[in-house]
This record gives C-alpha cells, sequence and structure tokens, in this order.
C-alpha cells in the first residue's frame, strides 16, 4: 500500500506549492484552503501512469473518485469551485458513462451541481472505429468530446468580493458551455501520458476565479494548472504523486514561468 511522503517545493515565496503526495491523504492540506479546483483524473483506461493503476475495476474506481472528491471539498473554502475533466463516456476496459458517474458521486462526496461544459477537442481518431460497417447490428458510437463537470460548495454566488480578469468577448464566448479548441500532443510532454492544454485551466481560472484567489490541481501531472495560475496572477497548489513528475513539472513550471525557487 502506498504510504505518502509529504515533500514541499516553495515556490515564489510560498505562493505557489507543488506537492509530492498522495491526494487521497486528508491531511495535505487544512480545511478551507482554496477557492477553485481544476484537474484531470485518472480516466481508469489503462494509460501507463508512473505511479497510478489506471485500469482498476470500475466500482473501485468511483470510489476512489468519491475519496478524492470528499478530500477536494473538504480543502475547499465554503463558495468554492470545482472543474473536473473527464471523458464524456468510458470505451476502453469496458462502457460507462463516466462523465455521469463522476458527477453523481461529486454530488455524492457533497459538492453541487452548476454545469457541464462540452469540449470539443476535435479528435477525428476518435470516428474510425466502426463497430458494425453500415449495419445495425452492432454500430458503435463514440462522441469525440470530453466534458468538465463544474460545481460548488456550498454558495455558487460569490459576489463583487475579488477582482475580476476576464475579457468581455472572452465571457460572452465562454459561459455558452461547448468550448473548440485542441487537444495537447503526447509528443510535447513525451514524460507524461495525459498531458491537457493550457487553453483549459486557462479558461476555467478566468471564469470561475478571481485575481486573489488560490487554485489547486489534485493531479497536477505536468503542471498545467499551475503554469496557467501562476500565469493569469492566481496562488497556486499543485499536488503529484509520482516524484518523477513533480520534478518534471518543477523544471517546467521555472522554465516557462520564470519563477526561481528560494533558497
Amino acid at each position: 500500500m502506498y504510504q505518502p511522503s509529504l515533500s514541499i517545493l516553495d515556490l515564489d515565496e510560498s505562493s505557489h506549492q507543488l506537492i509530492n503526495a498522495d491526494t487521497l491523504d486528508s491531511s495535505i492540506l487544512d480545511a478551507e484552503t482554496v477557492d477553485l479546483i481544476v484537474t484531470s483524473p485518472p480516466y481508469n483506461v489503462g494509460l501507463e501512469y508512473n505511479d497510478t493503476d489506471d485500469s482498476i475495476d470500475y466500482d473501485d474506481y468511483l470510489r476512489f473518485s468519491r475519496e478524492w472528491l470528499e478530500n477536494c471539498y473538504y480543502w475547499s473554502k465554503s463558495k468554492g469551485r470545482l472543474c473536473v475533466n473527464v471523458s464524456l463516456d468510458k470505451n476502453k476496459l469496458g462502457k460507462a458513462p463516466l462523465s455521469a458517474d463522476v458527477t453523481r458521486v461529486a454530488m455524492e462526496a457533497g459538492w453541487k451541481y452548476h454545469a457541464t461544459i462540452v469540449w470539443n477537442e476535435g479528435n477525428i481518431s476518435r470516428r474510425t472505429a466502426w463497430g458494425s460497417w453500415m449495419s445495425a447490428s452492432a454500430p458503435h458510437v463514440i462522441a469525440p468530446v470530453e466534458t468538465i463537470i463544474v460545481l460548488y460548495k456550498d454558495d455558487w454566488r460569490r459576489g463583487n468580493v475579488g477582482t475580476s480578469t476576464i475579457r468581455g468577448e472572452d465571457f460572452k464566448e465562454w459561459v455558452l458551455g461547448i468550448w473548440t479548441f485542441p487537444g495537447e500532443s503526447r509528443r510535447k510532454f513525451m514524460q507524461h501520458v495525459a498531458p491537457f492544454p493550457r487553453e483549459l485551466p486557462k479558461r476555467c481560472i478566468q471564469l470561475f476565479s478571481f485575481l486573489e484567489d488560490t487554485v489547486l490541481d489534485p493531479f497536477s501531472g505536468s503542471g498545467t494548472t499551475m503554469i496557467e495560475a501562476i500565469e493569469n496572477g492566481r496562488r497556486s497548489i499543485g499536488i503529484e504523486i509520482s516524484a518523477e513528475d513533480c520534478k518534471l513539472s518543477r523544471e517546467r513550471i521555472l522554465n516557462e514561468c520564470g519563477i526561481r525557487l528560494k533558497n
């Protein structure tokens, strides 16, 4: 059984923390620490993560999901928000309505539902598995989209308690709830099996948080959410179970954001 060893890399005078630990450990952060959580958890489709089994029994996967969602609920402030990026459906290792099931267990963990954003990433390759070609026998239906489930803790309305940074034209476009932009190439991040594009956390951070807020990614991976939080002036926290991914994302954050470690 994995026993987390907590180590914190303090960036920019502790405004940004990258934590090498297991997100199932609720003691990592204090209660009511963060304002916005933006994350893309493992999909349980057999990807080869460094320290995560991505092919467990689906019921076990949902129990795992509920546990980390409960921790996020504990870490979130009263008016905290959560954006979870998952596939609409699960097709590998057995079919399942992944987005619907994650939404359900999130609500069981205490979160309240606000909306689902459909991300059209334009992955044409998913449309080539036809099943029974030109036959009603067993056609294979796959929607080439992912979702961003938007939830909140106690109260959705935050009031004008902070500084908004989103542009008017972006606000009008992004509240429509269908986002179209390409996914991230794995070739760009050969060390990480499931990177997501910076555009995704950027939109969530701009739309759902204030300048003064703290943004958390409990599955920090290659550090994309932290980078966008830093670039958009928010405080950031990343939790990543893989020491190797922590090292790589730390280097990426330093290189792309120009932040130096404290001595």
